[in-house]
């Protein structure tokens, strides 16, 4: 058997690999391109949540101090809006971090220097000692090395 006779025995079993090989690589390549697309979209969701919360802080005068190094919360104890807001950032903290972990979006240069230089400053810093013990291990593990990074 030559092979101009096998290729006419098998020209349709080739067409259909080549097909299913074709299909495969097509498939690979809109899976990817579409795995990019919603990383940059859920990054641009993070982005607005973030531009939500820190909206508030501008909004709202009284929540000068969670900014403010200076600040004495033993002296002058944290206020119920300083708690509030202080967890809104603890919870968006945690949804960024959840989704840093399973890849939902692009790498997010400068996160730990971010979170440290929030938690270094005095309401921040209060407010996680106290609700740290009602956050999961991982996230905890997670604020905790970034506050002792340098």
């Amino acid at each position: 058997m030559g092979i101009s006779e096998w290729f006419s025995n098998n020209v349709f079993n080739l067409f259909g690999v080549v097909g299913v090989i074709f299909s495969l690589c097509f498939t690979a390549s809109s899976l990817r391109s579409e795995t990019k697309t919603r990383r940059i979209s859920n990054l641009l969701a993070v982005t607005a949540n973030h531009r939500e919360v820190w909206n508030i802080f501008l909004a709202h005068k009284d929540l000068a101090r969670v900014r403010d190094a200076n600040a004495k919360p033993l002296i002058q104890p944290v206020t119920d809006t300083e708690l509030i807001f202080v967890n809104m950032v603890i919870q968006h903290l945690n949804s960024v971090y959840r989704a840093m972990n399973d890849q939902l979006f692009v790498k997010l240069e400068g996160v730990r220097r971010d979170v440290a230089e929030f938690f270094s400053l005095p309401i921040p810093r209060d407010v996680w000692e106290k609700v740290k013990a009602t956050q999961n291990d991982d996230f905890v593990a997670f604020v905790e090395s970034c506050r002792n990074w340098k």
